[in-house]
């Protein structure tokens, strides 16, 4: 149909118009019929499909009583669609972005953002919201901000400290966390872990955040209140998969937010292990940048406010 150095040539010669008659003619299957929905003469219908072909080098239709496309047409029908899709799903964000609104969100979330409400305020926000698409990400909080500060992100949901108060960020919080010990389905202990403690899962193999994440910095500091700072793990992730595949799969012991362990709970698949005192975790807060911030976004932080795990007890 076109060779490799005439490909940026013909794409010039190409018009939105040919790729939205040339639809109407498939659909419409004959050219009589398509000039009449285009408001076209027949003589022009066939002047204009004389033209596409000679844009694009090669037979499009085989005309008979009905049109049938021919292999490069179905190629040119598939790009139409494809272009056509993309200049009216841009042409909304564009209406959405001079309204003041934004097409897209990306928000990144620690774990207990992601079980303490996250999805519960986007899918409100949705419905308030469907033009708006949300991207979530997870991942260590550091690495997260790092997002916020590249602009990449336009929230992060993680512990309120210091860093919350850097200059040009604003915060709202949404609730206080913890942590917790679990075990999942692939444990021992499984079916009968009433009663269980921290010293019955002490010796056990242990699946720990990595080392300075915060979760993992205040399991170390109450370890050490335990006198057990000589406990290793075994395993090291930052992946919820991977810790839930973890203890489904093996005989371990795991450490996660305490939001997230309450939610993965409700869902039957960890168990949480009683220990003898709170460890804490912080309050959990959503983050932005007050010079990047739009309408869109605050909505979206209202909601977070308004289905946060603290809020919907």
């Amino acid at each position: 149909m076109i060779d490799r150095a005439e490909g940026a040539s013909w794409a010039r010669r190409i018009k939105v118009r040919h790729f939205e008659s040339f639809l109407v003619l498939d659909e419409a299957g004959t050219l009589t019929e398509a000039a009449a929905r285009l408001h076209m003469t027949q003589s022009a219908m066939s002047h204009w499909l004389a033209e596409l072909e000679n844009v694009a080098g090669t037979p499009l239709v085989v005309r008979g009583r009905k049109v049938q496309l021919t292999p490069a047409g179905h190629l040119l029908k598939r790009l139409a669609i494809n272009v056509l899709g993309d200049v009216a799903r841009t042409g909304r964000e564009m209406n959405a972005m001079a309204e003041g609104r934004v097409p897209r969100l990306n928000v990144g979330s620690v774990w207990a953002g992601i079980a303490g409400g996250l999805p519960e305020a986007v899918s409100a926000f949705q419905q308030d919201h469907a033009d708006v698409a949300v991207s979530i990400h997870d991942g260590p909080f550091d690495n997260l901000l790092k997002g916020l500060e590249t602009r990449a992100l336009d929230a992060v949901i993680g512990v309120l400290d210091a860093r919350a108060h850097r200059p040009g960020l604003e915060h709202q919080v949404l609730f206080d966390d913890g942590v917790a010990i679990v075990i999942g389905r692939g444990s021992k202990y499984w079916g009968h872990s009433a009663g269980l403690g921290f010293a019955d899962v002490l010796r056990e193999k242990w699946v720990m955040p990595p080392s300075g994440t915060l979760t993992r910095i205040q399991m170390d500091a109450y370890l050490i209140e335990q006198e057990a700072s000589w406990l290793v793990p075994k395993a090291e992730t930052a992946s919820l998969a991977m810790m839930q595949a973890l203890l489904h799969k093996g005989d371990y012991v795991g450490v996660c937010s305490e939001s997230m362990a309450d939610y993965m709970t409700s869902l039957g698949l960890f168990q949480k292990i009683a220990i003898n005192s709170s460890i804490r975790f912080g309050p959990i807060t959503v983050m932005w940048n007050r010079e990047h911030v739009s309408a869109t976004l605050r909505e979206l932080v209202c909601c977070l406010v308004a289905h946060a795990r603290g809020h919907s007890r």
